[in-house]
């Protein structure tokens, strides 16, 4: 036990949280507790360990208890969960993950008891991802309680869940969620051979793990899903897909997906079908506005006005009589600002942000507009694009959007809308290209499938989606 002691004191060096305990019991047997200050619940090892060991020593009688092992495999002391362990470097890591660690003088194993216990954050509604009606629950960075909401949603024992550890520093705890039967094996194949490469200092984040296991990572669009919600997650497990839980972040990973999927909101599938329908109608087209619109007004403007109606046409040019700058200069500014002003108000505190972001948009605005800096139609064309841009119900799903406006912008800027079309047919066969483990990017519309289409743009009612009709016979 000395020479453990003296190992772990070597390695625990300057480390002022590790505990280091040496007591002797009633029949002067030696033990040494080591445990991590922070990592640990003090009252269960008190209570559990310390006060039973201390006060009443190894139990004997008839049928003699020769060693502490033996103690614990024959369930003495209130502990769950108790394994023994061979190796001093597995005595570590358990001793950093939490766990306290039992050594006795004279026996060649350790005991660790899995007594973990430190502050989490409390379940709250995800702020990214709110919704009007549903869940208010949101996964939060302890990994087993984040499983626990999973759990609890999907009752069903071919919900499984495989554990990696990965990072030489950080050994983070990620788990491979999946339905037996309903996921991929290919998918899961590839996840697990990508997991099983990745070789990192330290994963602090999931977004450390999606950019090993994306296939295209120059692109723009994202491969992978990150979503707060629990209800999300289940349901995507329920669809085939599969889930990534990574330990210290309230991220979850989705994967495959869709173009089609940062487009959808879950308050989809909690109103009611009719409204929904609406509701998407509305929003895929503000989403071509949000990256189109500023394009479409400079090619008009500019190089063909004949497609304007006369009157509005003369309004457009008696605005910009003033300004000294070319239309696409001028919507380029603006746009900028807007950008600027969007992250200014989204890394503020949150009592600042919404003012910032408000107050700066139209005391810049007007003030520029007023300099004759600005023309007013510009003004209106860039709240309207920014307004589109915030219809998108996940915010990672509007950064591509945010880069092409500028791209289409500058080419529409020189080509007029020969370049605009030249814009889209570059942005559609990228998006054909896209694959996400498997998955065409532009699937169902790209190659076709008319039987999971019906929820891309009408989202049908439950009973025609599960195959039943309203009175429960199959359709």
């Amino acid at each position: 036990m000395e020479e453990n002691k003296d190992y772990l004191s070597e390695q625990f060096q300057d480390c002022s949280d590790i505990v280091l305990r040496s007591f002797t019991l009633v029949d002067e047997t030696q033990l040494l507790l080591v445990y991590l200050d922070g990592m640990t619940r003090l009252q269960s090892i008190e209570d559990n360990v310390l006060k039973p060991l201390i006060f009443s020593g190894l139990p004997q009688g008839i049928d003699r208890i020769q060693s502490l092992a033996e103690l614990f495999r024959r369930e003495w002391l209130p502990l769950t969960d108790i394994k023994t362990a061979k190796s001093i470097p597995d005595v570590v890591n358990h001793i950093l993950h939490g766990s306290l660690a039992i050594f006795v003088d004279g026996e060649a194993s350790a005991l660790i008891a899995h007594v973990q216990g430190y502050e989490t954050r409390g379940i709250q509604e995800p702020m990214k991802e709110a919704t009007l009606r549903g869940s208010k629950e949101g996964f939060v960075e302890h990994i087993r309680t984040n499983t626990t909401l999973i759990r609890r949603r999907i009752i069903h024992p071919l919900l499984k869940m495989e554990s990696f550890t990965i990072g030489k520093y950080t050994q983070t705890d990620v788990i491979l969620a999946y339905m037996k039967g309903l996921a991929d094996e290919k998918v899961l194949t590839e996840v697990r051979d990508k997991l099983g490469k990745i070789e990192m200092d330290g994963i602090i984040d999931s977004a450390y793990i999606e950019e090993w296991l994306e296939n295209s990572s120059f692109s723009i669009f994202s491969e992978i899903q990150n979503t707060e919600r629990p209800d999300i997650a289940a349901a995507s497990l329920i669809e085939g897909k599969v889930a990534l839980i990574t330990n210290g972040t309230p991220f979850v990973l989705i994967l495959p997906v869709t173009l089609w999927s940062g487009l959808q909101s879950a308050d989809d599938y909690f109103e009611r079908f009719i409204f929904v329908i609406i509701t998407r109608v509305i929003r895929y087209i503000m989403t071509f506005i949000s990256f189109a619109l500023p394009a479409i007004y400079v090619a008009l403007s500019t190089f063909h006005p004949e497609m304007v109606p006369s009157y509005l046409m003369i309004g457009i040019a008696t605005a910009r009589e003033n300004t000294p700058f070319p239309t696409v200069i001028e919507v380029f500014l603006m746009m900028f600002i807007f950008d600027g002003l969007q992250e200014a108000g989204v890394h503020l505190p949150n009592q600042l942000g919404p003012v910032v972001s408000i107050i700066g948009a139209l005391v810049i605005g007007q003030a520029a507009v007023e300099a004759g800096i600005i023309s007013t139609p510009i003004i209106i064309v860039i709240s309207l694009t920014g307004v589109a841009a915030y219809t998108i119900p996940r915010y990672s799903a509007t950064l591509p959007f945010r880069l092409i406006r500028y791209l289409m912008l500058f080419i529409s800027g020189f080509l007029g809308f020969v370049g605009f079309a030249f814009g889209i047919i570059l942005l559609l066969i990228h998006l054909v290209s896209l694959e996400s483990f498997g998955t065409p990017y532009l699937s169902p519309v790209a190659p076709f499938d008319g039987k999971r289409i019906r929820d891309l743009l009408i989202r049908y009612p439950f009973w025609i989606k599960n195959g039943r009709n309203k009175k429960g016979r199959s359709t």
